[in-house]
């Protein structure tokens, strides 16, 4: 009696696989905003000469979080962007503004960090 086990070779995929590297932001594509304002949080906490888990045990987040948030790995809550900017001693508009205009400047010069960095100076 033959078996009737299909063979791996002649199994079709039920959905064709995803090619990861295709969703990670290319030079030329516009940054996330996750992302920028993960670099904007990291500027300013070390502008602050402060660690991970000084700024997270104020905002009540834990270390990891804040280090997933500053990489831009996670997308965090309003209420979690509003508490790490708290413990930052910036306001949400601040915060807002100054990511939005490192959007603006990285689609003319591909350069975010500086303007994350003056945005905050002029926040104080």
């Amino acid at each position: 009696m033959a078996s009737s086990i299909p063979q791996p070779s002649s199994i079709s995929p039920l959905r064709p696989a995803i090619d990861r590297t295709a969703l990670k932001p290319s030079p030329a594509r516009e940054p996330l905003w996750r992302q920028v304002l993960g670099e904007c949080l990291r500027d300013l906490r070390q502008q602050r000469g402060e660690k991970l888990s000084e700024t997270a045990g104020r905002a009540g987040v834990s270390p990891q979080y804040l280090s997933e948030m500053e990489r831009g790995v996670k997308e965090p809550s309003s209420e979690m962007i509003a508490a790490v900017a708290g413990a930052l001693d910036v306001t949400l508009v601040d915060l807002t503004l100054a990511v939005a205009e490192s959007l603006r400047s990285a689609q003319t010069s591909g350069s975010r960090g500086a303007v994350c960095s003056a945005a905050y100076a002029l926040a104080a």
